[in-house]
């Protein structure tokens, strides 16, 4: 049998059905070929929303069975609706191109819509090619390529849960794979947070990006030129319609296959001003100062919403610090997400939740100078004030404790705390915050939807209480009341709450 090149297999199938071949085809068709070639065993193909990215692939499918007539093919996508889809067609492909004829079956009940194994002189247990949904079991089954197509679509991604079980199943298709096998993906992005994004999103499920040291090859609908890659079936003004229709994110995430969320949610995320500055705390001239990037910092808010939920599960319990500078900014400089271990707690003469979580709010207000912590006592949060201002007389830590009851919804205190901050362009968050929950958390909120909010709730907390002015005035803080404790403690702290202070002023006035 004559070799055949995938250009000219394409093109030899499209005249059968009265088409031509794009040029957007041809770029694809020859990428594919020449990263096989290449011995590349891991491809990422992007290509905007009706590029026809499945159909070419389907076609380079029936083309490797044609070339290597003992492959076994597993296709992987978001249903198996979509995956028998793909079979079907190059079941179809197999049948009606002339170089493929040959390899149909004798017997019809290995040619089946789902799954066939072509005509092949090697016995082996796993099918030619095999549909199954991501959601499937695929244990028991081997394969020597693996098509990821669209596996991430809305119904799989647009959760973090939905998100965390994508990437278990992906996880999978390891124990599938033969030694020598490749995968190859192809779709759009449908999240921010997506499985094909070239850099891990901040706040997002990878800390490295999902494909890395795949071979990719990125085709948005315009090119470098700003044109259209396909003008007979997308000139300007039907991507425009398209533009129009669809929404910005939508559009940005489809057609330009930069991942953003369809569906934004309230909160926007490019509001929030990153900064890398840490606190810095010196004295001078009796003076107490603390600053972050050279600006003076004249008030702090500090919030914690308590739970007592186990950990990864039901509400977090989380702690945040929103500062003021000289400049009036607000500055979301640090937000601890506390974890407690059950598992202490039941110990004998285990520290108990309580305690736990406390002594973390003590050091987190240690850590960042503050004046004081307001600690929200609904429900459970009555239970902790007191506890937790006596592990602050415990650490020597000077700061005051306010007890703060929550009236409103929580909703509605979120949508009243950022709409106003990141409409006037002054919300500030440093570079750590990006390292927690709480970016996914502003990107994912959409007010009538449950979902996480506990970090925004606790931010929301500082943003609307009162802001604690700093001390200009060094004040040793507590100090043990015995002294050999006293002898062993370090050198006191000062204290940089402005106009915390009262003085007494001599006058002339006789009054």
């Amino acid at each position: 049998m004559e070799p055949i090149d995938f250009e000219t297999f394409v093109d030899k199938w499209n005249e059968s059905q009265g088409q031509n071949t794009p040029a957007l085809h041809r770029e694809i068709a020859r990428w594919l070929e020449a990263r096989k070639n290449a011995g590349d065993r891991a491809l990422l193909l992007l290509a905007f929303r009706g590029a026809g990215k499945s159909t070419l692939v389907g076609l380079f499918c029936a083309w490797l069975l044609r070339t290597y007539p003992f492959l076994r093919i597993l296709v992987l996508a978001a249903d198996h609706a979509l995956a028998r889809k793909m079979v079907r067609n190059v079941k179809r492909i197999i049948e009606r191109h002339e170089d493929t004829q040959h390899l149909r079956p004798k017997n019809a009940d290995e040619w089946a819509s789902d799954r066939f194994t072509i005509e092949r002189k090697c016995e082996l247990r796993d099918p030619s090619m095999l549909a199954k949904g991501i959601g499937a079991n695929v244990t028991g089954s081997r394969a020597d390529v693996v098509i990821c197509d669209d596996v991430e679509v809305p119904n799989t991604a647009d959760t973090p849960a939905k998100r965390a079980d994508l990437r278990e199943r992906l996880d999978e298709i390891r124990y599938v794979l033969a030694p020598a096998g490749g995968v190859l993906y192809i779709g759009t992005p449908h999240v921010f947070d997506s499985i094909y994004a070239a850099r891990p999103p901040a706040g997002g499920g990878d800390e490295r990006p999902r494909l890395e040291g795949f071979s990719r090859l990125e085709l948005p609908v315009f090119d470098g030129q700003g044109r259209s890659r396909w003008p007979e079936r997308f000139p300007p003004e039907r991507i425009e319609e398209i533009r129009r229709k669809s929404g910005a994110n939508k559009f940005k995430s489809q057609m330009l296959l930069e991942p953003a969320d369809p569906a934004a949610g309230r909160l926007d995320v490019e509001g929030l001003k990153r900064y890398d500055d840490e606190l810095v705390y010196r004295e001078a001239g009796g003076e107490a100062v603390l600053s972050v990037g050279g600006r003076r910092l004249v008030s702090a808010s500090c919030w914690w919403d308590p739970s007592f939920g186990a950990p990864e599960r039901g509400d977090r319990s989380v702690v945040a610090v929103v500062y003021t500078d000289e400049d009036g900014r607000r500055r979301l400089h640090a937000i601890r997400y506390i974890r407690h271990d059950p598992l202490l707690a039941r110990a004998n003469s285990g520290v108990s939740e309580a305690t736990q979580m406390c002594r973390q709010v003590v050091d987190f207000a240690d850590r960042h100078w503050l004046p004081a912590v307001r600690v929200e006592s609904n429900g459970i949060g009555k239970l902790l004030p007191n506890a937790l201002r006596q592990e602050m007389n415990a650490a020597g830590v000077r700061s005051a404790v306010i007890e703060e009851t929550s009236r409103r919804a929580k909703e509605a205190r979120i949508l009243e705390a950022f709409d106003v901050a990141l409409a006037a362009g002054g919300l500030y968050a440093h570079a750590g915050v990006w390292q927690t929950p709480f970016v996914a958390e502003m990107r994912e909120w959409r007010p009538g939807e449950s979902g996480r909010d506990d970090g925004l709730d606790a931010v929301a907390g500082c943003l609307l209480s009162e802001f604690k002015r700093l001390s200009r005035v060094p004040v040793a803080p507590a100090r043990p009341a015995d002294d050999d404790e006293a002898d062993d403690a370090p050198p006191p702290r000062r204290d940089w709450r402005p106009t915390a202070q009262s003085y007494k002023a001599k006058t002339e006035f006789a009054v």
